[in-house]
């Protein structure tokens, strides 16, 4: 009888786990569904009655149908900029794909949000474009059709290091290394936005809806009495003909789009960086089931070997130092039939060699020292790494502190930014704290950053920062001789609790960029083979060092 009873509760916590992990889904599905629409389906509709292909099927034309690609950014200024109408995927879409069976990434600017205007989320979503073709050596193509610089917003784009400048000079960098760069201006290019093409390696431009220059018509009347149609002054005539600008005329957006097929499809073959790939395999676990295992709350316990179990080939995981430091999980699998080492939190209490427990989720000495070994296995058997998080944080309190947790943290943390091989991570619940460090966050250069729906981002949960920030707030009413109710208080902490809870849901996140995107948890392998494979472009060029450490 116990046996069936646990058996029917273990039934009901699956089934209401997938409850809310598939509403979480179908949520990320409608949201996308909004951000695909652009400017609106009006000026979707306007762009097409010019005779212009909007920036979406553009890419859609360009890309080999039958190929996987994946969408960079999606949600980019999701719930940004909305005094000045909003920002859908930064005005910008970033994808990679395969042009021609080459692997590509593919930047279109949206003229349908603001004239394709450049808002400060845009120039960060280009330079992320950027950042990706340069660390993987891939073919970038844009396809240029903007207004420029969004002006009510100028001092966030214009002068800093990473702002519009920064697009290039990454441009001239692309160039010195080698790495193919082609220009498409399918719409307006102007101001200083007119470098970018011009700057990449090959430069086509669309007849009578293409425009160069650096500025137009009303700009060079008022700026010196020059009367000069737009056409006469930056037309794809006069840049093919005239100045010499251009190296293509194309006469309209299919024709610039195939030319830039019969452009890529020339292009050499590149030096690999030889990363270990078999024929694929497909988990033996039902992938699926993956909605009933992970908890609907990010405080309960869970085996994370389910999870890996039915994201690897063949669902086999060769753990590296099973029996020792627990709650991370360490070892060799197959991805797509690329070998790869797994870092990944251990999410259910654990038991020591000693009878002692730890918390699933949280850091120990023990477990960071086995992260920090493995890690440099992998760098010097050049094994690309993939992170898996869920993590809570370092163990506090003083057993840890005199056992020297910050040491081991450092050590863990030093070895994630000294990796050379590619790495991935995959944001599957909490990462809170040190611990988004130590499991290589955005901040320690992963190829690829992406987070499942379930994902929460932050330095604690929102629970306790709201008691945190609770307790700063009473302490502070209490030097002004103030105190509150029992209601003001709940009142108080929900309200703070609320707008926490907003700030690590991981569209916030993904809306400024800190991931590359919220994903279904069944496009997981396919982001991360796409990423070696693109990682694959750039062989290692320096060896693993992991400097000084406090051993």
């Amino acid at each position: 009888m116990h046996n069936t009873e646990t058996k029917a509760k273990m039934d009901i916590n699956f089934n209401k786990n997938e409850d809310q992990n598939k509403m979480q889904l179908s949520d990320l599905r409608k949201r996308f569904a909004k951000v695909k629409l652009g400017g609106g389906k009006l000026r979707l509709e306007k762009q097409r009655a010019e005779g212009k292909m909007t920036a979406r099927e553009r890419i859609d034309y360009l890309l080999d149908h039958e190929r996987d690609a994946i969408e960079i950014g999606a949600f980019a200024g999701d719930g940004m900029y909305e005094a000045h109408g909003g920002c859908p995927s930064g005005g910008v879409i970033v994808k990679i794909g395969y042009v021609k069976g080459k692997q590509c990434i593919v930047v279109a600017n949206d003229a349908t949000v603001k004239a394709g205007a450049w808002f400060p989320i845009t120039a960060k979503k280009n330079l992320r474009a950027q950042e990706i073709a340069m660390e993987n050596c891939l073919p970038i193509i844009y396809l240029v059709d903007s207004a420029g610089v969004y002006l009510p917003m100028q001092d966030e784009i214009f002068p800093d290091k990473e702002h519009f400048g920064r697009i290039f000079r990454n441009n001239a960098l692309m160039s010195s290394r080698g790495i193919t760069q082609i220009a498409a201006v399918m719409g307006s290019c102007v101001a200083g936005g007119a470098y970018l093409p011009i700057m990449s390696d090959e430069a086509l431009i669309v007849d009578k809806t293409g425009s160069i220059f650096l500025a137009g018509s009303y700009l060079v009347k008022a700026a010196i009495g020059e009367q000069v149609d737009n056409e006469t002054l930056g037309g794809a005539t006069t840049h093919c003909e005239i100045s010499g600008v251009t190296d293509y005329k194309a006469k309209d957006d299919k024709d610039a789009l195939d030319k830039i097929k019969n452009i890529v499809d020339k292009i050499g073959d590149f030096d690999k960086a030889g990363y270990n790939r078999i024929a694929a395999e497909k988990p033996k676990q039902d992938p699926e089931a993956i909605f009933g295992l992970l908890p609907a709350s990010r405080t309960d316990q869970y085996d994370m070997l389910e999870i890996i179990g039915r994201l690897v080939d063949n669902s086999e995981f060769e753990q590296y130092k099973e029996g020792f430091g627990k709650t991370i999980l360490t070892g060799y699998a197959r991805i797509d039939g690329w070998a790869v080492g797994i870092v990944a939190n251990q999410r259910k209490v654990v038991k020591t060699a000693k009878g002692e427990m730890q918390f699933g989720g949280v850091i120990y000495s023990d477990s960071a020292d086995k992260a920090t070994r493995f890690i440099a296995n992998c760098n010097q058997k050049k094994i690309p790494l993939v992170f898996l998080q869920d993590v809570t944080g370092f163990m506090v309190g003083s057993k840890s502190e005199h056992g020297g947790i910050i040491k081991d943290g450092a050590k863990m943390v030093n070895a994630v930014s000294n990796s050379v091989v590619p790495k991935f991570t995959i944001i599957i619940g909490n990462s809170y704290g040190a611990g988004n460090y130590a499991m290589c966050g955005k901040a320690y250069d992963p190829r690829l950053i992406v987070s499942w729906p379930s994902a929460e981002l932050a330095v604690m949960s929102g629970n306790s920062a709201a008691k945190v920030l609770l307790q700063i707030e009473k302490a502070s009413l209490k030097k002004k001789g103030a105190t509150l109710t029992d209601t003001n208080e709940k009142a108080l902490f929900d309200k703070i609790k609320k707008r926490y809870d907003q700030q690590i849901s991981p569209y916030y996140a993904a809306a400024r960029l800190w991931t590359d995107g919220v994903i279904d948890p069944m496009e997981t392998r396919t982001w991360i083979s796409m990423g070696i494979e693109a990682a694959n472009h750039a062989p290692i060029e320096k060896p693993f060092n992991m400097g000084v450490l406090q051993v």
